[in-house]
């Protein structure tokens, strides 16, 4: 067994080989000039915070291998904490903030933590709701004080600066998908595929050490160490991303020359809108990676006016398997209605076009491919796809494929299809797919079709009635402020445009929603499931 698979090895890598260059710059206000002022930790302090917090935790008694709930706040103290677990061989499990408590306890109750590693708000909850935390034996508070920990401990002896032995095969974390088509569900990682991780998007963006990163999803700033990036964190509360003041991100993007970013569509849009009506431009910015839904046309090309020196891409993968592929504004299509062009497969994954169904499939033989063209369920292998769900079988049957004893294929849970120079293209969700009587209508390019119509914000096919015998219809959540008068001259716009394209003819019936509900992570992914059950019992506008 060797020491090289923990993940935890790449931290004491870069604070050799960069050891004063800054890791994490955490805000903690605004100077006299208004500059944002940070708290700054270099890679060597970083890595010294990291074995500081791990003596911590070998003191209070974990272990390796103890699964530990990690409630801590962004930034350091979620860097710092996951990479201390991960170096001495225990296993975080890490939950959104912001799915609901329900979901949230439920999520808990399941992963069965032995340690709590939490705020104190954390700790409070995990005394009320005692159900869900029934397996925690430890309970270790994380103070507010980012430093703190390190104080604490500075009399202590050092933890050994080797990370715990792991194999690459070894479970390295518990990271929970963000549900929006379903109950969220742990995805078991292991420490290779971490490792794999990292690998592929270094080469596929060409990052290199020394880069500056603004993260917009705090699980991605957990990348950075390892890749050598510095890390600023973002001024934007991770439960409730869409509130995210622009002009805040803007200004740290010019005044820490900020070179990376990763955002969803939601909020690069939110800062694209705002840097076009200033006429501002992010020449610092070499790449910016916007995933979580489909990027609309319009953002490509407002992109291209933002980043004079860069590229917007968007990797297309999930939880269970990322990265799949990635494109860039170079190479989209945005007058396309054919579905989200998603690139070609990244170095070492293979995807497939299989015949859809609801069924599990038990091996691949039992699978049919497509040909190019053809709209099918997408799968997927490689040294990043995942192996299984967290204790639950019957989601993990349903989910991969075997080919083989030790081969195994994800289901996305996505349509789409290959093209015939091997792009993939993304049509939508397979559980969010109308069947009527005669036809099957996937979301993307159906609702491409009506984005563009003016008035509309966003937009979402839904079906009315039973599967299989459902009713095409659209759901647009229009610009504020919009008049009942000015929604019927929408819906006739819409149901004009329906009519030019054969796979949107038949939509007749348009709902207008003030509020899309979305997913707590992106802030991207639409709820349509459940805006179909709100359209149930909601009054439609019928046109012929």
């Amino acid at each position: 067994m060797s020491a090289s698979a923990n993940i935890a090895k790449y931290l004491p890598l870069m604070a050799a080989r960069q050891p004063v260059r800054p890791a994490l710059k955490i805000p903690r206000g605004r100077t006299t000039s208004g500059d944002i002022d940070y708290l700054t930790l270099s890679f060597a302090e970083l890595d010294a915070e990291v074995d500081a917090w791990a003596c911590y935790l070998r003191t209070r008694g974990v272990n390796a291998g103890d699964r530990t709930l990690v409630m801590v706040r962004q930034g350091l103290p979620l860097i710092a904490a996951a990479f201390a677990l991960f170096k001495i061989g225990a296993v975080p499990i890490v939950i959104d903030p912001g799915m609901g408590l329900k979901s949230f306890l439920g999520c808990v109750a399941r992963s069965r933590p032995r340690v709590l590693l939490g705020i104190p708000f954390a700790q409070l909850v995990s005394r009320v709701a005692r159900g869900s935390f029934h397996s925690v034996e430890l309970r270790i508070k994380a103070s507010g004080n980012p430093l703190s920990r390190m104080v604490s401990v500075r009399g202590a002896p050092n933890p050994e600066s080797v990370p715990v032995e792991r194999c690459s095969t070894d479970l390295a974390a518990v990271l929970f998908t963000s549900g929006s088509t379903g109950a969220p569900k742990g995805v078991c990682y292991e420490h290779g595929m971490f490792d794999a991780q990292i690998r592929l998007i270094r080469e596929t963006y060409e990052i290199e050490p020394g880069e500056i990163d603004l993260p917009m999803l705090p699980i991605f700033a957990l990348f950075n160490p390892a890749l050598g990036m510095t890390t600023v964190v973002p001024e934007i509360d991770p439960s409730k991303p869409a509130t995210v003041d622009p002009a805040k991100i803007v200004q740290a993007i010019q005044q820490e020359r900020v070179t990376n970013s990763f955002g969803s569509p939601t909020l690069w849009d939110k800062i694209a809108n705002h840097c076009v009506a200033r006429g501002i431009a992010l020449p610092s910015l070499k790449r910016v990676l916007c995933a979580g839904a489909p990027v609309p046309a319009t953002l490509w090309k407002k992109s291209k006016r933002l980043l004079p020196n860069g590229r917007l891409h968007s990797p297309y993968g999930a939880t269970e398997s990322l990265p799949v592929s990635t494109i860039s504004a170079d190479e989209i299509d945005g007058d396309s209605i054919r579905g989200a062009c998603v690139g070609k497969p990244v170095r070492g994954i293979d995807v497939k076009i299989i015949a859809i169904t609801d069924a599990p499939i038990t091996t691949l033989t039992d699978a049919r491919e497509l040909p190019p063209g053809e709209i099918g369920e997408i799968i997927v292998r490689g040294p990043v796809v995942t192996k299984m769900y967290d204790v639950l079988p019957e989601a993990t049957a349903a989910a991969k494929i075997r080919n083989g004893s030790d081969e195994i294929w994800h289901r996305m849970g996505d349509c789409g299809y290959r093209d015939g120079n091997g792009r993939l293209w993304f049509c939508g969700r397979k559980a969010e797919r109308i069947k009527t009587a005669n036809t099957v209508y996937f979301t993307e390019p159906c609702e491409q079709v009506f984005r563009t119509v003016p008035g509309v914000m966003r937009c979402a096919l839904i079906g009315l009635g039973k599967r299989g015998a459902e009713v095409p219809a659209l759901v647009v959540q229009p610009a504020p402020k919009t008049s009942a008068a000015e929604l019927r001259l929408i819906a006739t716009a819409l149901r004009e445009r329906a009519r030019q394209h054969p796979h949107t003819e038949e939509v007749k019936y348009y709902y207008f929603h003030p509020d899309f509900p979305v997913d707590v992570r992106h802030n991207a992914k639409i709820h349509r499931l459940a805006l179909a059950k709100w359209a149930s019992t909601a009054k439609a506008h019928e046109i012929p």
